[in-house]
């Protein structure tokens, strides 16, 4: 008699217990009509004939009598690095609506405070999901931010962080307890997103020279962390149209329950 293979056995116990979890139960033929998505980045060309009339709200942070406030923003996006997020999340999502909110400059720079102030008003607005295409390493923002993932958490507000693009963590991207985390990979089917078991940044999405929009109403290649980010927001979109009440908890055991069916999957085929 054959042993048995205690990885097989492992992977036919995952199918059984999570076998109702599939593409075709939780995105496929959905667009993410009504869900609220927020970019927190550098603005978003709200002029952009892909993304007209989906971006509902567009605000910028400002500071008055040195503190961080929001006022509708007339600066676009001069940077071009949150119109590129928005045109991948719709690429994906394309009914999803759409939530600027800037607080990166022409460099896509800014200041920690400006950060935290901006995913702070994504949660207080009940953003359903929140783009987060960046990052700090400053230490003197590890505690503000997770205070911050802790009320998003239990807001029900599910939060996309892309990786650093440098050899060194950031945050909020290694809090993967209670955040999606993504790295990039070469091209390839964004639904087809894989996951890194027991690695601080867990899943992985497209995001080397990635088409999309750019301000002026153009498009532009571009290639980074940031841009594997948006493409998972607007799957976890799909998913929340049509299970809206789902947790961020559930939603992270949706991801992976599909990016392990992936891995499986591709281990299958047949090599060319």
């Amino acid at each position: 008699m054959a042993q048995s293979d205690p990885a097989m056995e492992a992977a036919n116990a995952l199918e059984q217990l999570w076998g109702g979890i599939t593409a075709d139960s939780t995105w496929q033929g959905r667009t993410g009509r009504g869900v609220r998505v927020a970019v927190v980045d550098s603005g978003v060309d709200v002029r952009h004939p892909a993304l007209k009339d989906k971006v509902k709200e567009s605000v910028e942070a400002v500071v008055e009598n040195g503190k961080v406030v929001f006022q509708p923003s007339t600066s676009g996006d001069q940077a071009g690095h949150g119109t590129a997020c928005a045109g991948i999340i719709t690429e994906i999502a394309p009914e999803v609506e759409l939530y600027s909110i800037k607080v990166l400059g022409p460099n896509a720079s800014g200041s920690g405070d400006m950060f935290l102030a901006g995913l702070d008003y994504a949660i207080r607005n009940k953003m359903q999901v929140v783009n987060l295409s960046l990052g700090t390493t400053k230490p003197q923002y590890f505690g503000p931010l997770h205070d911050l993932l802790d009320r998003a958490y239990h807001a029900g507000c599910i939060l996309v962080a892309a990786a650093n693009n440098l050899p060194q963590p950031s945050y909020p991207s290694i809090f993967s307890s209670s955040i999606v985390s993504v790295v990039k990979r070469d091209g390839g089917d964004p639904f087809n997103f894989g996951y890194r078991y027991g690695e601080v940044i867990e899943l992985v999405a497209p995001g080397v020279q990635v088409r999309t929009t750019w301000p002026g109403g153009g498009y532009r290649q571009v290639t980074g962390n940031s841009f594997a980010c948006p493409y998972i927001t607007g799957i976890i979109a799909l998913i929340m149209e049509t299970y809206p009440s789902l947790t961020p908890f559930q939603i992270k055991t949706i991801l992976y329950t599909i990016a392990s069916r992936n891995r499986m999957q591709n281990e299958a085929a047949p090599k060319e």
